[in-house]
């Protein structure tokens, strides 16, 4: 793994987005709140956001001049040491929003790295997002050494911008070429493991990020896997075998999906995204109590089809109904009319899910039996399916 530094801290940040294209300020405002969630995971304090609609990103500063200097105004009265842009920056825009601010300057893929980087635990997930980090920097090397050599500890610092031996172009992409080779053959012995595994039916877990997947994975295996109001709380996938009334199944929790995912960390995250690639059956859990939680089911949707993994039986989990009730019903509402809206709701996805749709609340245990249920009568159906002959398992 790429050396790292503890995280400063009380690093103060300001959140840049841009409206262009086809955005909305509406959608940008959402992807600005996420990102401040971003950088509160990475332990970063978001105290201002700045938003510019221009027709297109300026090429060398991403932001117009005018805006950049309404920044660096800012920047120097509040004492700001971070600046976060929503959208990918080049090299070239990272130099030049550096030397005009004097600050620290990194973007979404720099930060969800970042992230990556504190929580990987295992060496594949260590070699992944290693990988990661240097195919990110490789196209960005003219811009930005300078700027990483002065910056010091801190979000964004966890990498090659650390050492001195990575400066060169040539000794990144040998770096790169060790990393596949390495994760080659971790992912053979991925694979080997997951042939091992014999004729049990193989469930996984996906969803977006911190909609409660590890928790539901906690109650419906009775593990202890690692469960926190953080993003990307999980990144190595973490498998259980499950025994209901005498039918066993495989269950994993993966790592979870977030808008504008790196590229490069999908790509290194193969081998991870392979226990959903080979799933017999996927449950997407969705945290309804999100006021984009439909726009979060596109992205993972989309995921999942780049992926290649959308044709598979899904049954979708509707999780943090208890927060839903809370955060969308006045308190002051009829319980029957509560009751006609919560059966409207339910029978809209149960339309639109062809009744592949559960409603729960993890934390509060509401309607795990249910999902239990659900869970048994798709694995005896996919066994039935599959494997007519071994009658001991339905």
């Amino acid at each position: 793994m790429i050396e790292q530094q503890n995280i400063v801290q009380d690093e103060r940040a300001i959140l840049v987005g841009l409206v262009y294209g086809t955005q909305t300020e509406t959608m940008v405002n959402e992807y600005l709140a996420e990102l401040a969630f971003l950088a509160e995971t990475a332990g970063a304090v978001a105290v201002k956001t700045f938003i510019q609609k221009l027709p297109r990103p300026d090429s060398k500063t991403f932001v117009g001049k005018g805006k950049l200097e309404e920044i660096k105004q800012y920047v120097q009265k509040h004492g700001i040491n971070l600046i976060i842009f929503d959208d990918e920056l080049t090299g070239s825009q990272i130099g030049h929003i550096s030397d005009a601010l004097g600050i620290k300057t990194i973007d979404r893929s720099d930060l969800i790295l970042d992230i990556f980087a504190r929580r990987a635990k295992t060496a594949q997930a260590k070699v992944q997002v290693e990988l990661a980090q240097y195919q990110y920097i490789l196209p960005r090397l003219k811009g930005m050494w300078k700027h990483l050599e002065r910056q010091g500890g801190g979000i964004g610092s966890r990498g090659p911008g650390e050492t001195e031996i990575e400066t060169d172009r040539r000794i990144v992409k040998d770096k790169i070429a060790l990393l596949r080779k390495r994760l080659k053959e971790i992912d053979k012995q991925a694979t080997t493991q997951r042939q091992e595994r014999g004729t049990y039916i193989r469930v996984a877990l996906v969803g977006y990020t911190n909609v409660g997947k590890s928790t539901l994975m906690n109650l419906l295996t009775k593990s202890d896997v690692l469960a926190e109001n953080k993003l990307f709380a999980t990144l190595d996938t973490i498998t259980r075998k499950v025994v209901y009334e005498q039918t066993p199944f495989l269950l994993s929790d993966t790592v979870g999906f977030i808008r504008k995912l790196p590229h490069h960390l999908v790509e290194s995250f193969k081998s991870t995204l392979d226990e959903v690639r080979e799933a017999d059956c996927l449950l997407h859990v969705v945290d309804i109590s999100h006021p984009g939680y439909e726009d979060q089911m596109g992205v993972v949707d989309h995921t999942l089809q780049d992926i290649k993994a959308f044709d598979k039986p899904i049954l979708t989990i509707f999780n943090k109904m208890d927060l839903y009730e809370e955060t969308v019903f006045d308190p002051w509402l009829d319980e029957e009319v509560k009751r006609d809206l919560l059966n409207q709701l339910k029978a809209r996805w149960e339309r639109e899910t062809h009744n592949n749709c559960v409603f729960v609340s993890a934390t509060e245990r509401q309607n795990i039996d249910a999902l239990r249920n659900t869970v048994l009568d798709k694995v005896k159906q996919l066994y039935e399916e599959r494997y007519p002959y071994l009658t001991q398992f339905y």
